[in-house]
């Protein structure tokens, strides 16, 4: 971890230094007005053609282009598809990254908009609607404005600004490397490496404008689990001349449950483990010889990951062998917990109440969905927040949450989250 670099950030914040940058809000606010018309349609022109994991070619030549007229520094094909941007301030300071992500899912959209995707792609071998289901689309957008602004501010800025937009982070697909973590392998940071770095995302349980943050663990590790059960086959109706494995497998499904809920302090912090596929035999009369499962384990603390991964294996391995079966483990390792740096949040939670306004910026609970943002956080300190979507009048517990076909964005937030990055920023590097 970036024990140092925190440490040093966290002096630096302490100091108690007043903003070298003083920016009026409604100044601000009035850049990103004046954006707005260019946001909306950026935002609506990359909905309506999303592209998925490690495939976002369109729309890292839209990203690159832009960037370019801007009269940055800018460097494409990072990661395959990624672009990063380098905007150099007019007085000497710190450098502060900002960061979105690119890539849409391959979900069929049902939402009805006139700007909806009729996008087709190829995922696991099958023909597939492609849906910016989870609001990249919005990240992107925002970044393309907020990089804008704060390009129009380069002999004001003191420091230096890092934009990354990144592709695969739902995942890159089967057999290839991607994200976060293969722009870093590719030396991202070598080439510019920020003092902090910030990110955001839409999310339908906020109503639109609304921020929602936590200091310390806020998203899951989420790593997956294979097990293969392999028995004896035989016919299904003298199951004693073979080793059935089916019913090793359905004891391990429950046995894995007892993990989260008997052998781990889940009052430090919670654990999910969750089976998502089983795939066993073919006929009715004939017992398999084999049993595949998978699923996935969320997690917020190293210490529990290591012991629940070590849990899963020996409960598997233990029950397979009490009905004579083999039980083989697999875990992938997936993304690490995302951390928000404690410090840096206290020191931006000002400038986010600013941006979004004093009672519209609130603390969330732990979110178990994942986030490949982790890994810039694992390296400098690194804050990400939430940025409501849906409609005021609509109760968010009730709208259409990120990855359903009818998942939508209420525009009115784009605007919040450009001020808010660009608030960040700005108060950043004035500090």
């Amino acid at each position: 971890m970036h024990r140092l670099a925190a440490g040093m950030l966290a002096f630096a914040l302490c100091i108690g230094a007043a903003p070298a940058l003083a920016v009026e809000q409604s100044v601000l606010r009035d850049k990103v007005a004046a954006l707005e018309p260019k946001l909306i349609e950026w935002r609506r022109d990359i909905h309506q053609h999303p592209e998925l994991s490690n495939r976002e070619f369109r729309t890292a030549a839209l990203v690159a282009e832009h960037l370019q007229s801007l009269g940055l520094e800018v460097r494409t094909g990072i990661a395959h598809t990624g672009v990063a941007a380098f905007l150099q301030g007019g007085r000497p300071g710190p450098m502060v990254a900002l960061r979105a992500d690119m890539d849409a899912l391959p979900v069929t959209e049902q939402t009805g908009l006139p700007f909806a995707s009729t996008a087709i792609g190829e995922y696991a071998g099958k023909e597939v609607g492609v849906m910016h289901a989870c609001g990249h689309d919005a990240h992107t957008a925002i970044l393309m404005a907020a990089a804008e602004l704060l390009a129009g501010m380069r002999d004001e800025l003191p420091g230096s600004v890092l934009i990354i937009f990144q592709p695969a982070e739902e995942g890159a697909p089967p057999g290839e490397e991607g994200g976060a973590e293969l722009m870093l392998k590719e030396g991202l940071f070598e080439w510019k490496k920020p003092d902090a770095v910030f990110g955001l995302h839409v999310l339908s349980g906020l109503t639109a404008g609304r921020i929602g943050y936590r200091p310390g663990p806020t998203m899951a590790a989420a790593d997956r689990f294979e097990i293969t059960v392999r028995g004896a086959q035989t016919h299904g109706s003298m199951p004693w001349l073979g080793v059935d494995p089916i019913v090793p497998a359905a004891q391990i499904v429950l046995g894995l449950q007892t993990i989260a809920s008997r052998q781990v302090d889940i009052s430090h912090m919670p654990a999910v483990i969750s089976v998502g596929q089983i795939h066993g035999g073919i006929r009715n009369n004939i017992i398999p010889d084999e049993v595949y499962l998978e699923g996935t384990i969320r997690t917020f603390d190293e210490g529990m990951r290591n012991s629940i991964h070590e849990r899963v294996a020996r409960t598997a391995a233990g029950l397979a062998e009490a009905s004579g079966a083999e039980a083989h483990v697999h875990i992938d390792l997936g993304y690490p917990v995302t951390v928000n740096d404690p410090e840096l949040v206290a020191a931006s939670l000002p400038s986010l109440r600013r941006a979004a306004g004093e009672d519209r910026v609130f603390e969330v609970p732990l979110l178990m969905p994942a986030e490949d943002f982790s890994y810039y956080a694992n390296e400098v300190p690194g804050f990400f927040f939430f940025l409501g979507a849906t409609p005021e009048g609509v109760d968010p517990a009730k709208a259409p949450t990120n990855h359903s076909p009818l998942f939508d964005v209420d525009e009115s937030t784009l605007s919040v989250g450009v001020e808010a990055l660009a608030t960040l920023a700005l108060d950043f590097l004035g500090r």
